[in-house]
């Protein structure tokens, strides 16, 4: 198992309905494209100085529908370069959830992790099984599957590099075999 398929920090507690704006109010947004600014945004909703809390490794835990609101990708790009490497969450927005594959951010579906999960506890989320484990008592926690593909983007680190990589997506090869 490489380092990338296996995640370990500590985590941040965040409850249900944490939308964009709150991840990264839109005044922020619309100031500058570049991630690394962004990430100064994230969480702002909650706490101005989140940006100077975070570690790199950090995991979010949150509760249903994380997410919710803008189909922009800022939010998930600002969690990404705060230094947050996953977000394991009851339940997605399903774009924000999609983005966060699009730009390699691991999301995991876990119904109930914020009952099993407290603040600042040390937790590894594994890329390969598809779970999430608590380290102090070694408890593991399945996550919902997804697809083979989905997989393969995060391994990449999203849409640009898997592309980089393959010089195409799996449907165009799908398509060019069933059109000739």
């Amino acid at each position: 198992m490489t380092a990338t398929e296996v995640l370990q920090g500590r985590s941040w507690l965040w409850g249900d309905d944490v939308n964009t704006d709150i991840i990264i109010p839109f005044r922020f947004k619309a100031r500058t494209n570049d991630p690394v600014e962004m990430a100064k945004y994230c969480m702002y909703g909650f706490d101005p100085e989140f940006y100077k809390k975070v570690k790199k490794g950090d995991i979010f835990v949150a509760g249903k529908n994380f997410g919710g609101g803008s189909s922009r990708e800022q939010a998930p790009v600002a969690i990404k370069y705060s230094g947050v490497t996953a977000v394991v969450a009851e339940s997605f927005a399903r774009i924000f959830y999609r983005n966060s594959f699009a730009i390699g951010l691991p999301a995991l579906e876990v119904p109930g992790i914020t009952k099993e999960i407290e603040q600042f506890d040390e937790i590894e989320v594994n890329l390969v099984d598809w779970s999430v484990k608590r380290l102090k008592d070694g408890r593991v926690f399945p996550a919902l599957e997804v697809t083979g593909f989905l997989r393969e983007l995060l391994r990449e680190g999203g849409l640009v590099e898997y592309y980089k990589a393959h010089k195409s997506f799996p449907w165009e090869r799908l398509a060019a075999t069933t059109i000739g």
